[in-house]
């Protein structure tokens, strides 16, 4: 019975000296932070892009909070209902509200658009590109 006492106060002794190691954030350190997800204004329904062109991804920062999340964003290309690994641009600040993007080499279709990542993910409305007959 002993053994049994002695070892849950040497277990809990421990669990309790790992808690009490762990640094601790004051609350009056943390800030506050918001997700922003900004909405997409183009390319917008009725846009065409042609393979090889380069075109502005523009989005609406003007009611971006103070403080984002991840202010570090992301565009991939859209096709249909999935998100295909085509990344368009990555590692710009997602408070440019523009970002310069070339056109891929794909098959030409009307179901279209891209994602902007940054807090969270934002689509465009579907467009067509011009693409590539495979």
């Amino acid at each position: 019975m002993f053994m049994k006492v002695a070892l849950t106060i040497a277990f809990l002794a421990s669990w309790v000296q790992l808690v009490l190691g762990a640094p601790v954030a004051s609350i009056a350190s943390l800030e506050k932070r918001d997700v922003f997800v900004p909405p997409v204004l183009y390319p917008h329904a009725g846009t065409v892009w042609t393979k090889g062109q380069r075109h502005n991804v523009t989005w609406d920062t003007s009611s971006a909070p103070v403080n984002i999340t991840n202010k570090e964003g992301t565009i991939l290309l859209r096709k249909g209902d999935l998100t295909t690994p085509l990344i368009l641009a990555t590692g710009f600040d997602i408070l440019l509200g523009r970002i310069e993007v070339t056109v891929p080499w794909v098959i030409s279709d009307t179901d279209y658009s891209v994602v902007l990542f940054g807090d969270s993910g934002n689509f465009s409305p579907q467009f067509q590109i011009i693409g590539s007959e495979l």
